[in-house]
């Protein structure tokens, strides 16, 4: 099943659509993120789905798939794994590193905030260099490897606000938001996408999704493209609202972002309209607003760089 072709990441968004019923804008932006090699994060209410997308992704793109809840008496080793002395390792017995749940293709990391820093920040390496280091080794993460985080409002009892070094980790931040009125209904009578889980058809495997990264990375940018997203990037440094700019790394991940919303809109080639509509999901955690006035960072920024 590594075979495909233009309009695999279409069949990949119907796919998951039939158990996430009433967020394709959703499940697109949650497709390009992964296209594009980066991490998402989901910041929602509770009981609004985000752990039953992240689920259906995992069947739809055939990668393992794990799931760690976050809690306040969390310990880092219950994340990246730990060593333990085995009497029948080796000569005289030894330690033997035991995988915890990060060694995973798709990992949930379901309220990432609830747990305190020590613990979030156990994610850090693994989310940037794809392995975890423990005691004193580094054990590879496999080839494919995404964190699909949740998080709580933080007015919310029991929550931790993210650091700045670990927002920053996370390409995207999404938010699904409260069903319409139809597909509230459709998922009263359904029992919800949850209880279809099973239902999930297989559109690819590990290889082929790389094989549909490799395809985003070289969808073409032009230089019109390009100094279009240099200019967004001196911009959020120089506008005051902004309590710190973009850095170079996130003008990468933009482009990597446009690259693959073109793919999955079956272009080969990068237009302003595709780094117009990632900029929100990847500008708004990365940038502090001192007096946003109703406008969000990404408002701000088209408003203040015409587009090419």
């Amino acid at each position: 099943m590594t075979s495909i072709s233009a309009d695999t990441p279409e069949r990949i968004i119907d796919q998951t659509g039939k158990i996430v019923v009433g967020q394709r804008p959703a499940i697109r932006r949650a497709l390009a993120c992964i296209l594009a090699g980066g991490h998402l994060l989901i910041e929602d209410l509770p009981g609004l789905g985000k752990t039953t997308l992240a689920h259906t992704l995992a069947s739809v793109l055939g990668l393992s798939f794990k799931r760690l809840q976050f809690t306040a008496d969390m310990l880092p080793a219950d994340v990246v794994g730990s060593s333990i002395y085995s009497p029948t390792q080796g000569e005289g017995g030894g330690f033997r590193f035991i995988p915890g749940p990060v060694f995973a293709q798709m990992l949930l990391a379901d309220e990432i905030n609830r747990a305190p820093p020590k613990v979030q920040s156990a994610l850090l390496e693994a989310m940037e260099e794809r392995q975890v280091s423990v005691d004193g080794r580094r054990y590879a993460l496999p080839e494919v490897f995404f964190v699909i985080a949740t998080q709580n409002p933080l007015e919310q009892a029991g929550t931790y606000p993210l650091p700045e070094s670990q927002l920053d980790r996370f390409a995207m931040v999404i938010r699904l938001g409260y069903p319409d009125a139809d597909t509230e209904r459709q998922m009263l009578l359904s029992g919800g996408g949850r209880a279809h889980l099973d239902e999930a058809g297989q559109v690819v495997d590990a290889a082929g999704l790389m094989a549909l990264r490799r395809k985003a990375a070289g969808v073409h940018v032009s230089e019109r493209v390009a100094d279009y997203v240099q200019r967004l990037l001196a911009t959020s440094r120089e506008t005051p609202e902004f309590t710190v700019g973009l850095s170079p790394r996130a003008g990468l991940m933009l482009l990597s972002l446009a690259r693959a919303w073109a793919l999955i809109a079956q272009r080969d080639h990068v237009l302003p309209d595709d780094v117009q509509a990632v900029l929100p999901d990847l500008v708004n955690h990365r940038v502090g607003l001192d007096d946003h006035d109703g406008h969000d960072a990404a408002d701000i920024l088209l408003d203040r760089v015409p587009a090419p």
